[in-house]
């Protein structure tokens, strides 16, 4: 089954790729890496999940933004690789939850973003990551990702 497929089959649908909040580009492909920029939870160009998790919003809340914010990496993936099936593997996920004071459950939030990546592509999915609380992101989003993904 092609990652498409798999999408279609969890019942998602890949965004258009979302257009960088400043001055920077969604991605840099450099030889077969590719380096997503930052990814927001995002949807139709507004943020969906906005506060500090622990505080604002509950670990599932944070878990939908992560998964939200892996959406949008794929859609950019897809886009810079040509398809999803040219994603050899996802290499390294970064995680940043902005985080209420004395929340420590950012692994659980990032996880969102993990499952996803893992249900899509399968093992390729399956990836080296850091889980980071911050006191605030940009836009006053919960989460933001960045990834790095191999073609292959």
């Amino acid at each position: 089954m092609t990652a498409e497929e798999t999408l279609a089959e969890l019942g998602l649908v890949l965004p258009d790729p979302p257009q960088p909040a400043g001055a920077y580009i969604r991605a840099v492909r450099w030889g077969d890496l590719i380096f997503v920029a930052g990814q927001l939870p995002l949807e139709q160009g507004r943020i969906r999940y906005a506060g500090r998790v622990g505080a604002d919003l509950s670990v599932e809340e944070g878990y939908a933004a992560a998964r939200l914010c892996a959406l949008n990496g794929l859609s950019i993936l897809k886009a810079e690789a040509g398809g999803l099936e040219r994603v050899a593997r996802i290499l390294r996920l970064g995680g940043f939850v902005a985080s209420a004071e004395g929340f420590t459950d950012q692994a659980k939030v990032v996880n969102g973003a993990s499952e996803l990546f893992s249900a899509v592509l399968g093992p390729r999915g399956v990836h080296a990551r850091l889980a980071v609380g911050v006191n605030q992101l940009p836009l006053g989003a919960a989460v933001e990702l960045e990834i790095i993904a191999a073609l292959g």
